[in-house]
């Protein structure tokens, strides 16, 4: 699932100022989502494993790579260069 976090968005103010940077939770919200669009609403979910390799700049481009299925995935969070900026994983109640 691709997606970019526009300049505007309320999460950029204060984070950080003069380098607007794209919180993680942000990042982690889009893996959500990119779950729930592929395997539909899933309910109460873990991260058990999150790493941050690199920010995302507000207005660049960004893809949700998936594997496996419920009621556990594995992620990546690459920048439209390839770039990883998060990989974890995901696991549902199961």
């Amino acid at each position: 699932m691709r997606f970019c976090v526009p300049h505007d968005h309320p999460c950029l103010p204060g984070h950080f100022p003069g380098r607007p940077l794209v919180p993680g939770v942000v990042l982690l919200e889009r893996v959500v989502a990119a779950i729930e669009a592929r395997d539909g609403a899933q309910g109460a979910l873990r991260l058990p494993q999150v790493k941050f390799l690199r920010p995302l700049a507000p207005g660049r481009d960004a893809e949700v790579v998936l594997e496996g299925a419920a009621p556990r995935w594995r992620f990546e969070v690459r920048q439209d260069d390839g770039t990883v900026l998060a990989r974890g994983e995901v696991r549902g109640d199961g």
